[in-house]
């Protein structure tokens, strides 16, 4: 409001010749003037007091809310001159009501931060050297599948089986046990029998491809100190640990024989039926249990046994249980370190039969998948459903693993579980040893040292399996399958994948 118009509120005029202090107090002329003290006049006229106080309070208060509406209002009249400075407009703008947010879920445990992985061997893994391939890597540490290509489909391995008899005999027989030939007869009846237990490591010259072999001059030797100067009239070639009839598979190829790759599987027989016993690969003959009697035959004639140069031999079942003579092979552990560097194939089967007799089967090849998916299944509790196990070595087209489960048994060989380091300490090293000796060259030699894996070729497949120590430090375990028209030139794509995986590491991606 403006202060035109306003009843104003000032104290009444003085008389004439007086001063006061408004309630018409006098003082006598000539006397001295006496000024009343601040509480004294404002004890004296309460009233005014407060009602003064009213009017200034209200002028402060609608004073400028008056004079800014006047001077803002259309047509308003100018302020008079003298009037006081015009209060600056103050325009307030009303707060918003804050909204606020509903109230949010949160889970019971926060996820994990998961890696970005983009490290990518898709085009290594497309190689059409690698015909139809199928593989899997595992990270052995997590046991998280880093990349997969068909890793649940059932599939030939080649010799990378012999990872999986390892596994089975070291379950079965146990590491320290051993193979063992015998000779058993009975004193005064001049015949004895030569009695195989599926030790094809039995050397007939010593001269072996298998080191600390035993012999069958150790055997002749055992003979004539039971027979003495008795003469010997029969000999026994005893081949029945399993049917002997069960002794080649029909997907097997016959050049595996002739070329010296693998023997006929017999439960007796002498430096894996090699032509020569001092190399790895040499020709098999289509007798096994003959070429070791011959070779029984003349270490009992060295030996000096009566008779043996003349004696009838056959082949039969032996008659007698008193046992004359025997040896054994070296520890199954030590089998396996001498398999799986050269992929011994005859070795392998050997293991393999031995395995199912020993688990109260019958030695056959037929009894092989059912011994594998029980062993496999509770010694190392893999998923063993979708097994085939034609036979011990891998050779056959129908035997058929995923390359996922194979990866998953390496997580347990490269952490020597159950008894499975002496499987790893066995596998090929890259560029270093066994079947990988000569493997990883040229830009793939980075990789060498870091690869223990084992390999496989047949016709229709080539593959590798193991585990990688890869460049960033992962533990990786891995198991790839090259399958259907393949050629030697394979093993290089094989190779180029692995290093490809050990540069990834775990930034390996599944894409």
């Amino acid at each position: 409001m403006s202060d035109q118009g306003e009843p104003r509120h000032d104290r009444p005029a003085p008389s004439p010749g007086a001063r006061g202090d408004g309630h018409g107090d006098t003082t006598p002329t000539g006397s001295p003037t006496t000024r009343p003290s601040a509480w004294q006049w404002v004890s004296t006229r309460p009233r005014a007091v407060l009602v003064t106080a009213g009017v200034l309070v209200l002028a402060l208060l609608g004073g400028g809310a008056v004079a800014a509406g006047a001077a803002t209002a259309p047509g308003a009249p100018s302020a008079r001159a003298g009037s006081a400075t015009p209060q600056p407009v103050v325009t307030v703008t009303p707060s918003a009501t804050p909204t606020v947010d509903p109230e949010r879920s949160v889970p019971d445990v926060l996820p994990g931060a998961t890696r970005l992985r983009t490290c990518s061997v898709a085009g290594a893994a497309s190689d059409a050297r690698l015909a139809q391939f199928e593989g899997s890597v595992v990270n052995a540490e997590t046991g998280e599948v880093l990349f997969d290509r068909n890793g649940s489909t059932a599939a030939r391995t080649g010799s990378v089986l012999k990872t999986l008899t390892s596994a089975v005999a070291l379950s079965v027989l146990g590491a320290d046990a051993r193979l063992t030939t015998r000779v058993t007869g009975d004193p005064g009846t001049g015949a004895v029998a030569l009695v195989g237990g599926g030790d094809a490591t039995l050397s007939a010259t010593g001269s072996s491809v298998y080191a600390g072999a035993p012999t069958v001059a150790d055997l002749a030797t055992q003979v004539k100190t039971s027979l003495g100067d008795q003469p010997l009239t029969q000999i026994t070639l005893d081949a029945t640990y399993w049917n002997p009839a069960d002794k080649w598979d029909p997907s097997w190829k016959r050049t595996e024989q002739t070329i010296g790759y693998h023997s006929e599987v017999t439960a007796l027989m002498v430096d894996g039926d090699r032509a020569n016993p001092a190399a790895q690969t040499s020709p098999r003959s289509t007798d096994p249990v003959a070429r070791a009697g011959d070779a029984f035959r003349s270490a009992l004639v060295a030996a000096g046994v009566v008779g043996a140069d003349s004696a009838t031999m056959t082949q039969g079942t032996a008659t007698s249980g008193t046992v004359i003579a025997q040896v054994s092979s070296q520890p199954v552990g030590t089998l396996i370190s001498q398999l799986l560097p050269t992929s011994d194939n005859t070795l392998a089967e050997m293991l393999a039969r031995v395995s199912s007799k020993v688990s109260g089967a019958d030695g056959s090849a037929a009894s092989l998948t059912a011994l594998y998916k029980s062993v496999l299944s509770s010694t190392y509790g893999l998923d063993t459903s979708s097994l085939t196990i034609v036979d011990g070595s891998g050779l056959s087209e129908n035997d058929a693993v995923p390359s996922t489960f194979v990866a998953r048994l390496m997580v347990q060989v490269l952490n020597r579980e159950h008894g499975l380091g002496v499987v790893y300490d066995a596998l090929p090293v890259s560029g270093k040893t066994g079947t990988l000796a000569s493997r990883f060259t040229g830009s793939n030699a980075v990789a060498r040292g870091a690869v223990h894996a084992k390999t496989g070729w047949i016709d229709t497949a080539y593959t590798l399996a193991g585990t990688i120590d890869a460049a960033d430090g992962t533990k990786l375990t891995f198991a790839f399958y090259a399958i259907g028209p393949v050629q030697d030139n394979a093993r290089a794509a094989l190779d180029t994948l692995t290093t490809a995986v050990y540069s990834c590491g775990d930034a390996l991606s599944n894409s």
